[in-house]
């Protein structure tokens, strides 16, 4: 009997705005699990996702009908989802031909090492000027070599014609559209695309894109960073292509309509950010609740020398290096489950700061403030601590969960649509909350490079030679497996030379 997968929880949301004011109307949540049935695999279940999506929409909807709201007003349905998650199905049952593999998932380091091996040099960063991306497990383009290569009944799916392939916004719109019965298989720019069944438009934009959108983020040398399970901060680099020096993508940010100029964004990042708290809950158990890690940081004020690298699924930007994993060190026996939890919170800013140096460097104006979003932002120890990290202000926005309303925004604007003006005369102001920095300079720069030292420990922890199915046997090690049959065999021996 073997222990259940390791389990964690996302969310699907479903929020409806009104177009002229930006208020959110209604909403639904539910909760999927994600699944770890190895370690550093992780999945979730496609159809899970669709049928919450399913529950989120019909639930929204009641709601809108005891506010005395029309549902038949909603004209435009955006779709903000998960960039790199892959999916593959059939297109004759509609069905999965096996889990999604989530974007932290690292099955596929065994795939990229194979692949840096027939490349000149290893160089990570040999398709960058083509693709704006380095070669990592990150990508969806590995994941579905490792599901071709693995999985038998997709392999034969495709031989038949019959697999489809996409990230979640192709699964969900093909769903949504028909499926088997002539759903619409696309994405396309940033997962950014319209169709108009009867009397409602449907508009997909990628997450990263939707909050920037969301945060009006619209000029050149605008940024905002979105704390989720990782972070992510963008910047707009107008519809010039930047491609870093400095360890960032270069990525499209969005295209707001057919006849619209493609803008470009320069991204980096982080793959734990609000996934290190839910550890310090399920795993270690110093948490209840993943709202008392504010209260257990803000009563130390400090981290006492302890510093945290959640490189749980190795070290996304500016490193890309899979094999780096987490570490806790400078403890002493002073050190108690508080002290602990601050670090855990420095680390997101530890990793936010390194972000915005490269951001600075390949753009060569420096960011005067940053613009935050996402669930985290609600922890204000969190974004005092940002703002002190950075030596820059900190604004975050009334709304956090600006993903979504960028993504409506999007809908509203599309092309048939036209119910949301884009202009920026014309968008509505944002209340904000403004974090200042309260600790000096000299004091930020020694704590940030204390944690880059204990980023410089956290590398070069595994390799994938090792075992590259992700299972572990003490077979694997020749002297240690003769070792063991040998003595088996004298133990036998002996049995049979007592009786």
């Amino acid at each position: 009997i073997s222990d259940p997968p390791l389990l964690f929880c996302c969310v699907i949301y479903f929020q409806v705005f009104n177009a002229k004011t930006s208020e959110l109307l209604s909403h639904h949540q539910v909760e999927i699990m994600q699944k770890f049935p190895k370690e550093g695999w992780v999945e979730q279940d496609p159809k899970e996702i669709l049928s919450s999506v399913h529950e989120c929409v019909e639930k929204t909807c009641e709601k809108l009908q005891q506010l005395n709201i029309d549902i038949t007003n909603i004209k435009a349905i955006g779709v903000s989802n998960q960039r790199e998650t892959t999916v593959v199905w059939d297109k004759t049952t509609g069905e999965p031909l096996y889990n999604a593999i989530v974007w932290l998932d690292l099955r596929t380091q065994a795939t990229v090492e194979r692949l840096l091996k027939k490349i000149p040099g290893k160089n990570k960063s040999f398709f960058k000027f083509r693709t704006g991306l380095p070669l990592s497990t990150y990508f969806s383009a590995v994941k579905l070599r490792w599901l071709l290569d693995n999985v038998e009944e997709i392999k034969q799916a495709v031989g038949d014609g019959r697999a489809m392939f996409g990230t979640i916004d192709s699964w969900l719109i093909w769903s949504l559209t028909g499926g088997k019965n002539g759903g619409v298989h696309c994405t396309d720019v940033t997962n950014t695309f319209a169709k108009k069944p009867p009397n409602l438009s449907f508009q997909c934009l990628g997450d990263q894109s939707a909050a920037l959108v969301g945060q009006m983020c619209f000029q050149d040398g605008q940024a905002k960073n979105t704390y989720g399970t990782g972070c992510f901060l963008l910047c707009n680099t107008g519809q010039k292509s930047v491609f870093s020096e400095h360890g960032l993508l270069t990525t499209i940010a969005y295209k707001l309509g057919r006849d619209k100029p493609v803008c470009y964004a320069l991204e980096g990042s982080v793959a734990i950010a609000g996934a290190v708290v839910r550890w310090l809950r399920d795993n270690l158990g110093i948490l209840k609740t993943s709202q008392e890690v504010e209260k257990l940081a803000a009563e130390v004020g400090t981290s006492y020398g302890c510093y945290f690298v959640p490189a749980f699924s190795g070290l996304y930007a500016p490193y890309w290096e899979p094999s780096a994993r987490g570490i806790i060190c400078g403890l002493t026996q002073f050190t108690n489950k508080n002290h602990i939890a601050f670090a855990a919170l420095e680390a997101v800013c530890f990793q936010t700061r390194e972000l915005l140096d490269a951001i600075n460097k390949d753009c060569g104006v420096p960011l005067n403030q940053l613009q935050v979003d996402g669930g985290m932002t609600n922890n204000k120890v969190l974004m005092q601590l940002q703002s002190d990290i950075l030596c820059i202000p900190v604004v975050k926005p009334s709304m956090p969960e600006t993903t979504a309303l960028g993504a409506a925004m999007a809908a509203g604007a599309a092309e048939g649509v036209g119910i949301w003006s884009l202009n920026p005369g014309d968008l509505t102001a944002v209340t904000c909350e403004r974090f200042e920095p309260q600790i000096n300079p000299e004091e930020s720069e020694f704590r940030f490079a204390r944690w880059k030292k204990a980023v410089m420990k956290s590398m070069d922890w595994v390799t994938s030679d090792i075992s590259s199915n992700g299972d572990t046997s003490i077979f694997c090690s020749l002297p240690l497996g003769l070792y063991i049959m040998s003595s088996m065999i004298i133990l036998i021996g002996a049995k049979y030379i007592s009786g």
